[in-house]
């Protein structure tokens, strides 16, 4: 099976700072796969430059089948890749329904939009009791729903998510994590970047540890969980 996503090789700079130094992995269609490591590992950078906001200094992003070299941010959307970004970056000016709706910028079919809006409220029930409200009133949680809600408008055959958990209460992180899983059941493909290791891994078909811009360990969530070195770095654990 040709997976949905290949990358080979990846390098990313900013400037003369080499930020992803050489990575490689996949991303089969209804995987989960997750990224962990600690700040400055070089996760979110991987993810900007795969939804085309940076520019690799070389390397091979294959999505589809299809390279991404040179491909604007707009049209990677439109080929199937959406990102909800680390820090959410919602329009609170606007209100939910009206955020939903701007997820779907590229779409025509106005049935399917409905459809789809209705599906957001369905898997974020808070979201459809305030879609009348301006989205900056929302707590930091109901935030991120939005974001996951606006980034599943545009019928992404691959589901980016930064930090989904970052800044939340325990309960509001379990919330979303519960959401990431229900998503997976229904067939949904993700990429998952997130600080909490052991909720990630705990949804991850495969997952790849990151130190600074390099993938240092690889295997099955179920494996890097119970690996030792990944138990005493990021699991807290003697």
């Amino acid at each position: 099976m040709t997976a949905l996503l290949e990358v080979e090789d990846l390098r990313v700079s900013y400037g003369k700072i080499e930020a992803v130094k050489g990575i490689s992995f996949s991303v089969d269609a209804g995987q989960v796969v997750t990224l962990i490591g600690t700040n400055g590992a070089g996760k979110t950078t991987t993810l900007r430059t795969l939804s085309g906001l940076l520019k690799p200094t070389s390397g091979k992003i294959l999505f589809d089948g299809k390279p991404l070299s040179g491909v604007p941010a707009h049209k990677i959307v439109a080929l199937g890749l959406a990102h909800s970004p680390e820090g959410r970056h919602i329009f609170p000016r606007l209100t939910i329904a009206e955020n939903l709706q701007l997820g779907a910028f590229l779409r025509k079919d106005k049935d399917g939009i409905e459809k789809d809006i209705q599906r957001a409220y369905d898997l974020f029930p808070i979201l459809g009791e305030r879609r009348k409200q301006a989205a900056g009133t929302l707590s930091g949680g109901e935030q991120q729903m939005l974001a996951m809600g606006r980034a599943l408008m545009s019928q992404p055959k691959l589901l980016m998510l930064d930090e989904p958990s970052m800044g939340l209460s325990p309960i509001m992180m379990q919330k979303i994590m519960a959401t990431i899983s229900e998503l997976k059941s229904q067939g949904t493909t993700i990429l998952l970047v997130e600080q909490n290791a052991q909720a990630a891994l705990s949804l991850a078909d495969q997952g790849h540890v990151m130190e600074v811009g390099n993938i240092v360990l690889s295997g099955t969530g179920q494996d890097l969980l119970h690996d030792e070195s990944v138990r005493k770095a990021y699991l807290g654990e003697d």
